[in-house]
C-alpha cells in the first residue's frame, strides 16, 4: 500500500515537473525581445530579424538625444528619449523587408539613420 503511493506520489512530481518546464519554455518562446540603440545616426543593430506571427518587443534607448522609431509599413512609431526604454510590442502578420528611419531631426547625415525588419516565415 505505502508502496503504490510512493509511486503515485513520483508519478505526480515528474508529471507537475514536465508541465512545469513547459510552461517555462514557452512563456521564453512567447515574446522575441529585441534591444536597439539610437545615437546620430544610426540604429544598433539596424537589422532585425523576426518570425511571422510571433509577439515582438522593441526596447529602444538613445544614447545622445531624442530620436524617433518608425516603421510605417509595419504600424510601429515611438519617440526615444534619452535614459528611458522606449517598449514597442507588435505582432508581424506578413513577412517581407520593411524600412524603418528616425523620424526626429538628429542633424546632418539625419536621412541616413534606417534599418530594416526582416520578418520571416
Amino acid at each position: 500500500m505505502k508502496a503504490s503511493r510512493y509511486l503515485r506520489a513520483i508519478i505526480l512530481l515528474v508529471i507537475s515537473a514536465t508541465v512545469f518546464t513547459m510552461v517555462l519554455s514557452f512563456a521564453d518562446q512567447s515574446e522575441q525581445v529585441i534591444k536597439i540603440t539610437a545615437k546620430k545616426f544610426e540604429y544598433s543593430p539596424n537589422e532585425i530579424r523576426v518570425k511571422k506571427g510571433v509577439p515582438v518587443v522593441l526596447e529602444l534607448t538613445s544614447l545622445d538625444r531624442l530620436h524617433g522609431f518608425n516603421c510605417p509599413e509595419l504600424g510601429i512609431r515611438s519617440d526615444i528619449n534619452p535614459g528611458q526604454v522606449a517598449k514597442v510590442r507588435f505582432t508581424p502578420q506578413q513577412s517581407g523587408t520593411f524600412t524603418f528611419f528616425c523620424d526626429i531631426f538628429c542633424g546632418e547625415g539625419h536621412e541616413n539613420m534606417n534599418g530594416k525588419i526582416i520578418v520571416e516565415e
